[in-house]
């Protein structure tokens, strides 16, 4: 995943959606046939739906594997997904304007097109869709994340994936953060497994790692890698380190600013060393994911505050080549009084939503296919599989089989097409309820996730974004954007002296665009979203 690109996993302020089950010819409560059973669909009962997901690097076909096939065989749905070749928004913003829009659309729950479709009437309300063809629904939707999502209007039009409420953290302690540092494993072991959770620590050991391995198989190693920067900065340099410093969210009944905590700010002061040091790479600042992908899979990065599930693949690929080459997840940055990173969940907004366009011309089916998908027939077909193609019961339980697992551990591209299972199709994914069949955790990727166990933190009532198309959202756009030149411009400065110029302007300018009234306008949004999950 899966990854959120935006600052973090924001809470919502737009409604979710709902989704129902299919109609069958032997049908249970749900529509569907009981599970091993045989599904008998005529051809007129099948239909075919475009999927739009608001993704380039998207890429898994539907048909060709076994957990697709078996879902259309259930359902009588077939899938034909759409993806951008270029620029997300700007390929969404021509479908809605040219009234094109797809059967279902997938999009990140805090793009600012959920809200123009919503209003434009472009989409159903999932609500109204399962009154009047399968009140299924509401025994398969979450109700927090239907309370959630659910407008001013008391229509909801959007199912969130991914969603974990404030009570799941609280009863779970396998639930975790996405969000790692991660140093290479050989690398890191052969300077001494240094601490990098201090300043003079992180310092040394970046240095220490250039000086000893200049080169990767022959290409220059890349002291320290990022997500990339985009127009609200850059998430491994700002909310990642932020978090990994346990930085508060709010302090005294306001919002705290983040932004320029002196911990903080003492911290980008390294980092700006560093890349007076040329301990900086210029790729850092320039390339987008598929390039990033790219170096990860050759191993070229020595450190990186990161989003581990966004490097999974390429985890595996380094796996197969040598075991020792992977990255491993160790104690990153602290601040100075030593306490535990504080690394957000998932939260009760989830990832991205999914909604039903009003050019689907069989809504009935749509919603009926969105409900299996939320059921848990649906959430285990897209964790675990097929019986007996991916997985047997021994001992009266799930467990995936060797020859799957290991494909699944050293080639993901080679086991989506094959198999299609461990959430390929993440669009309606609950976390939550997969718990129930979660395997024991192996391979090259476990040990990435068992670390974020401890520090995982329900934080989505801080994760605010402000209403779209009103004056405060285009002030706070033009305040991030601001921030995410002066966040590069702090880490290129040749001196300290420099950056400090370069914070104090930042802070002028933000000022002037009217940060502290929206600061308690967003706090307004916090003490909402406390109320509204029962949160003190």
């Amino acid at each position: 995943m899966k990854r959120v690109s935006a600052k973090s996993l924001v809470i919502a302020l737009l409604p979710a959606l709902l989704l129902t089950g299919c109609t069958l010819n032997t049908k249970t409560q749900n529509g569907f046939e009981d599970e091993g059973s045989a599904a008998y669909i005529s051809d007129e009962d099948k239909v075919s739906f475009d999927w739009y997901i608001n993704y380039s690097w998207f890429n898994t076909r539907w048909g060709d594997n076994a957990v697709s096939k078996a879902i259309t065989d259930k359902t009588g749905v077939d899938i034909n997904f759409i993806t951008p070749l270029g620029n997300e928004e700007e390929k969404l913003n021509s479908l809605i304007a040219s009234g094109s829009l797809p059967d279902l659309i997938t999009l990140g729950w805090w793009e600012p097109q959920v809200n123009e479709m919503i209003q434009g009437k472009m989409v159903y309300a999932l609500n109204e869709l399962a009154d009047e063809y399968d009140p299924y629904f509401y025994q398969v939707a979450d109700p927090q994340a239907v309370s959630w999502y659910t407008q001013a209007d008391g229509n909801i039009y959007g199912y969130p994936c991914s969603s974990v409420t404030p009570d799941d953290v609280k009863n779970h302690d396998n639930i975790g953060s996405n969000q790692t540092f991660l140093v290479r494993k050989d690398i890191y072991e052969a300077i001494g497994s240094p601490d990098m959770t201090t300043i003079e620590g992180f310092e040394a050991a970046v240095k220490k790692a250039y000086e000893m391995f200049p080169e990767v198989d022959g290409k220059p190693l890349i002291p320290i890698g990022a997500h990339i920067f985009d127009d609200t900065g850059n998430v491994s340099f700002d909310a990642y380190l932020q978090n990994f410093l346990a930085i508060p969210y709010e302090k005294d009944g306001k919002l705290y600013d983040r932004d320029t905590d002196p911990e903080y700010i003492e911290w980008l002061k390294m980092f700006r060393r560093l890349g007076q040091q040329g301990l900086l790479s210029t790729d850092l600042f320039i390339d987008q994911r598929v390039q990033m992908e790219e170096k990860i899979e050759e191993g070229r990065y020595f450190c990186m505050m990161y989003q581990y599930t966004d490097m999974s693949s390429q985890q595996k690929a380094l796996y197969a080549k040598n075991p020792d080459s992977i990255y491993i997840a160790v104690d990153g940055p602290r601040n100075k009084n030593r306490d535990a990173h504080v690394l957000p969940t998932n939260t009760v907004s989830g990832w991205t939503i999914t909604m039903v366009s009003k050019n689907c011309k069989n809504p009935d089916r749509a919603i009926k296919f969105i409900d299996y998908m939320l059921s848990e027939e649906g959430q285990k077909m897209v964790y675990l599989g097929v019986e007996g193609v991916t997985y047997d019961y021994v001992d009266g339980k799930e467990v995936v089989k060797p020859e799957v697992q290991h494909l699944l551990d050293t080639d993901r591209a080679a086991y989506d097409a094959l198999y299609g299972a461990d959430d390929a199709y993440w669009m309606f994914q609950d976390n939550v309820m997969q718990l129930k069949w979660a395997q024991e955790k192996k391979g090259p990727t476990a040990q990435l996730e068992k670390w974020t166990y401890p520090y995982a933190t329900y934080t989505g009532v801080y994760d605010v974004i402000l209403p779209a198309d009103t004056e405060d959202s285009y002030s706070y756009a033009r305040i991030e954007k601001l921030w995410s030149e002066t966040l590069q411009n702090l880490l290129l400065a040749k001196s300290d002296e420099e950056f400090d110029s370069v914070l104090e302007k930042f802070i002028a300018d933000r000022n002037a665009l009217g940060f502290n009234l929206l600061q308690e306008k967003r706090y307004q949004y916090v003490e909402s979203a406390k109320e509204k999950l029962g949160l003190d």
